[in-house]
């Protein structure tokens, strides 16, 4: 097992970082059921959870998992689970239970292939997942989606620093080849400030009024008026969390859009181009959601075409589409499932669209 180094490089897989980060961020639980191309996080737990003397459970499904973290989080303490793309289906109840219970729920999501139990290669098929949500009624997940082994540890942190702020659930949305691919890494002290959750806690009554955490509203009007309460938070949310990475777009003709591990491949890809003359730049959304729709509508109206690069069908694609709302042609450059496209097959897809 890896040893948590801090303030200093040292080389790790990227699920081992995630977890590293997890426990450094000051985790008090964590609870899981193994699945591929994710299962070294709950390796890396059950052994120093335990060393640390904090809570690990290895549950009797991902049901069960999800529903132990809600458990846990409701007492204010900072609790995970982790899970991979089919597992992460049969958490979708527990997710829209946790965001009208308004609690600080923190997933980790390694995709693999599919639909159904698809292959453990890598894929970025589960956006929709993610950022759409397969639970019931209106609500958002914060989503945060790395690029690297390092931004495993960055976004870790911060994914336990937005669900507290605003006691809403947070997924880290990584990939089987970010989860399995190792890189030099510098673990640091957690960066955030401590969120005082006393005063929603439940911590059990000790003379004062009783707490009750419950998402079920009898009444149609007491729903909408929690509703719209739950839409202003996310207003909020998105005026102050999103963020992206943007390189050579001033004068850019084509934008390449990517998330996660592809954006690397796309970045060089963007860099031999620039290198031949074709004005072509770089944008990737690091929070998914909220999606940086703002600032994409602002190129469209400087550049001529936006291309989506994608290890899926097609997702991301169409909320780029709705962001530029028809100012500009958004085209798609995608694999299904498994590597994504290389730097080679980038620039020539690119080469072809001009």
């Amino acid at each position: 097992m890896v040893e948590c180094v801090t303030n200093k490089k040292v080389l790790t897989k990227g699920n081992y970082a995630i977890a590293q980060a997890a426990v450094l961020a000051g985790c008090q639980c964590y609870f899981g059921y193994p699945i591929t191309p994710q299962s070294e996080i709950g390796e890396f737990m059950s052994g120093k959870m335990q060393e640390l003397k904090r809570a690990y459970v290895s549950a009797e499904s991902e049901l069960a998992a999800i529903n132990m973290v809600i458990g846990a989080v409701s007492t204010g303490v900072k609790a995970m689970t982790s899970s991979s793309s089919c597992a992460v289906s049969l958490m979708q109840e527990g997710l829209s239970y946790a965001t009208a219970d308004e609690l600080p729920v923190v997933l980790v999501s390694v995709m693999r292939g599919g639909p159904g139990l698809g292959n453990i290669y890598p894929s970025q098929g589960d956006y929709f997942q993610a950022t759409k949500g397969g639970g019931n009624g209106d609500y958002k997940l914060i989503v945060l989606a790395p690029s690297t082994v390092q931004e495993c540890v960055d976004l870790t942190y911060k994914a336990f620093y937005l669900a507290h702020k605003y006691k809403n659930p947070t997924v880290l949305l990584a990939d089987g080849l970010l989860g399995q691919m190792m890189e030099p890494v510098e673990f640091y002290e957690y960066p955030y400030p401590e969120i005082d959750n006393s005063q929603w806690a439940l911590s059990g009554a000790k003379g004062r009024d009783g707490r009750i955490i419950r998402s079920y509203a009898p009444l149609a009007d007491n729903q909408c008026v929690f509703l719209e309460k739950l839409y202003e938070k996310y207003k909020l949310i998105e005026e102050n969390e999103t963020e992206w990475e943007e390189i050579n777009t001033e004068d850019a003709d084509i934008i390449l859009v990517s998330f996660g591990s592809t954006s690397r491949n796309v970045k060089t890809a963007m860099k031999e181009l620039r290198n031949r003359g074709i004005k072509v730049g770089f944008f990737r959304p690091i929070t998914l959601y909220p999606f940086p729709n703002k600032r994409l509508q602002e190129l469209a109206a400087k550049t001529k075409k936006f291309v989506t690069v994608e290890v899926n069908m097609g997702q991301m694609v169409n909320d780029v589409r709705l962001a530029v709302n028809g100012v500009c042609p958004v085209e798609l450059i995608n694999k299904g499932v498994g590597a994504p496209p290389s730097a080679a097959e980038i620039i020539s897809k690119i080469e072809e669209l001009i």
